[in-house]
């Protein structure tokens, strides 16, 4: 603050003693010694209020740290679930505690306590403040602590006290406790200074700005980002850097402008005369020895789209900040998968469009796959689409990104748990390529051999059967085929769409003729004198084979879609993260799978059961008969999907996953085995096929050789 004479308030007594008498021009000898009496008890009375707090002030900070750091009371009233309670924060801090109700069990779910405030950030600095406190004649409710300080005087405050370099703050931030009412109230302050006080950013501003953020920033301070209620902080903040920073003036070739534990900064001269550029990085995290590198290179060609007269490049390294977005965005579904890098921001002139990044994985496992993102600031969510991925290994990821004023920061996501295996691709090429040429082989038998099979209703239905699962199965496939070589970037195009329809719709006609065969199986078990009529099971075997997977895929769709909830990201299939519309194909298969298996034991106990006396002959061949049941319908019904529900399971051997491959990339070679092959009725009418047309074709060739036609060859 100011006084009227244009000299600073001081910070020790004497100054502050000369301000005061210059502030309140007295005009009488009384007046002065009055107001002088009034100074010294104020002073008096705000010496012993600091000598207190000297004595306590480390007792003080850790109780304060212990009380805010820690829940201490949570609440007291009957835990219902999703009901929520309050409760007030530690002393010294202003806000509230909110919990909600989990598993009859009160978990905190948002915290507002904020030791930091306005009149806090600047109190060696306004005298005025200590004594409006000091003064017994202010009413009560201007001491009331718990109104909310309006950030927006802060940027006054900084213009008034330390324009140059902001470092009249840093001391009151730094020694403040991050916890997620003041993480908040840092962010704000972060991003009035780059709003308001962004005219003219040097490298002391800069660094102090840097050495806030890098406070809240700590590794320390991670789990206190989930409790903050507005989910945009951490967006926020990161904006807040990438805004200031632009407004930055880089003077030398190469500047290392910022060097915190959690924040890095660095700069560079360009311009269209420069060769490829590139700033490296190497940042620790979570306390380790060895640094996480990352890597930023301007390539050569976008730096001949610069104008002659030099440029400037700035690069913002962060290696928390991706824990930070994760563990704030835990619960919204736009974030399914951790940050496996630094995120890397950059601050480009007007043309550049494309950069390289190179991350360094924080988890090296062979089955974390990465994807290269982009931070796009006004959807406040990873843009998968703003990277191609060029390289990756065990390691490292190479990014090729295209920069914008909306995506200014890049990292890379894990995907999902999946099994990376080159094994399992061979098993899967080379199965579906032997099930399509399998089912197509079946079909081609079955339309060969269809008048001679299909004798009664039981036999006609099910061959129908046979006929449109391997239909379903053989389009399925070709779908997933389609998929596995379908671009990502076309994921949001009406071709995705259709192609994740299909899809989804075959697969389910799969499982839902096989069903239907299950039923039949039941169906000519218990009823044996009364049948139905042939056109009633055609109606009912097509309404449930395909009229059921057209409700559920449609309805899939029409749910899904406005909301962009229908595919993954990063494949033309069934999106999980967001809308669970995977559900809608992994819980009618599962379904079918458990009531077909049931079935299959029911085939089994009903085997004809051996004799009284019956030899063991009798016995090995009834178990043979079963075997062979269990071998034939397993395929026919879907039972080796039922692997498919181990392989879900996080930790499972390799094995697993092995033993599903197999077991459905051949489906279809099953289908031809079991339920064509093995069929003695088809194999006796492919017998009577073949014989018939050895038949014809020697009476053809004796009918070619007879003297009437070869008299008529004569005539000719």
């Amino acid at each position: 603050m100011v006084g009227h004479s244009g000299r600073k308030l001081g910070a020790n007594p004497p100054a502050r003693l000369l301000a005061f008498l210059d502030a309140v021009k007295m005009k009488s000898q009384a007046t002065t010694i009055c107001c002088l009496m009034l100074f010294l008890a104020i002073e008096c009375s705000h010496y012993r209020s600091k000598v207190h707090i000297k004595d306590g002030d480390k007792l003080q900070h850790l109780e304060g740290r212990l009380k805010t750091g820690r829940i201490q009371a949570k609440c007291q009233g009957p835990c219902i679930s999703a009901s929520n309670c309050s409760q007030p924060c530690a002393q010294h801090f202003r806000g509230e505690i909110g919990f909600t109700c989990h598993q009859n069990k009160w978990q905190k779910s948002t915290e507002t306590c904020t030791s930091l405030s306005v009149e806090t950030l600047f109190k060696d600095f306004n005298t005025a403040a200590r004594l409006s406190l000091a003064a017994s004649s202010i009413p009560v409710h201007i001491l009331d602590f718990r109104a909310p300080e309006p950030v927006e005087s802060v940027a006054q405050g900084i213009r008034r006290n330390c324009p140059i370099d902001y470092a009249c703050i840093l001391d009151v931030v730094k020694s403040s406790e991050a916890t997620s009412g003041n993480i908040a109230f840092i962010v704000e302050l972060l991003r009035n200074i780059s709003t308001d006080l962004s005219d003219n950013v040097t490298q002391e501003k800069m660094k102090s700005y840097s050495e806030v953020a890098n406070h809240i920033l700590d590794t320390a301070a991670i789990s206190n980002w989930a409790f903050i209620p507005d989910k945009n902080t951490s967006s926020d903040l990161l904006q807040s850097v990438n805004l200031f920073a632009r407004q930055l003036h880089v003077h030398n070739d190469s500047e290392n402008l910022v060097d915190e534990l959690f924040i890095q900064a660095k700069g560079l001269r360009i311009n269209h005369n420069t060769p490829e550029k590139k700033f490296s990085f190497s940042t620790s995290i979570n306390g380790t020895t060895e640094g996480l590198l990352g890597m930023i290179e301007i390539p050569r060609q976008e730096l001949w789209k610069l104008p002659p007269n030099a440029s400037q490049a700035i690069s913002i390294a962060f290696p928390t900040l991706g824990a930070i977005l994760k563990e704030v965005h835990l619960q919204n579904m736009s974030l399914p998968r951790p940050v496996n890098g630094l995120v890397l921001s950059v601050i480009l002139p007007e043309g550049l469009k494309q950069v390289l990044f190179t991350f360094e994985k924080i988890n090296k496992s062979r089955n974390a796959r990465a994807q290269c993102v982009g931070w796009h600031s006004r959807k406040r969510r990873w843009d998968e689409n703003a990277c191609d991925t060029t390289l990756e290994i065990t390691n490292k990821v190479k990014c090729l990104c295209n920069y914008t004023n909306m995506v200014m920061s890049f990292s890379i996501l894990m995907s999902p748990r999946s099994i990376d295996n080159k094994v399992l691709d061979y098993i899967t090429c080379v199965g579906l390529s032997i099930s399509i040429f399998s089912l197509i082989l079946c079909l081609i038998i079955e339309a060969a051999v269809w008048s001679r099979v299909v004798v009664t209703e039981i036999s006609y239905m099910r061959h129908v059967c046979i006929v449109n699962i391997a239909v379903s199965l053989l389009i399925a496939n070709v779908w997933f085929i389609i998929n596995s070589n379908f671009h990502k970037k076309a994921q949001d195009s009406s071709w995705c769409v259709a192609l994740t329809f299909f899809s989804h719709f075959f697969y389910l006609s799969l499982f839902f003729w096989m069903f239907f065969k299950a039923l039949l199986i039941i169906y000519g078990i218990l009823v044996v004198f009364r049948r139905m009529m042939k056109s009633r099971m055609m109606a009912i075997g097509f309404a449930i084979g395909y009229g059921c997977p057209l409700v559920i895929a449609g309805t899939t769709v029409a749910v899904t879609v406005p909301e962009k909830g229908y595919m993954r990201p990063d494949a033309c299939w069934l999106n999980w993260d967001n809308t669970k519309a995977l559900l809608a194909f992994a819980i009618p298969a599962l379904v079918i799978v458990a009531v077909n298996l049931v079935v299959v034991l029911v085939v089994a106990v009903n085997t004809q059961r051996p004799s009284i006396g019956s030899s063991k002959s009798q016995d090995l061949a009834i178990i043979m008969r079963i075997s062979k049941n269990v071998a034939i319908l397993t395929p026919l019904l879907g039972l080796t999907w039922g692997f498919g529900v181990a392989t879900l399971v996080e930790g499972t051997s390799l094995i697993f996953h092995i033993i599903f491959a197999l077991l459905n990339a051949f489906q279809g070679f099953f289908i031809l085995l079991f339920g064509t092959i093995m069929d003695h009725k088809i194999r006796d009418a492919l017998r009577l096929r073949m014989s018939s047309l050895k038949g014809r074709s020697r009476a053809a060739e004796n009918a070619s050789l007879s003297p009437t036609n070869g008299s008529k060859l004569m005539n000719r």
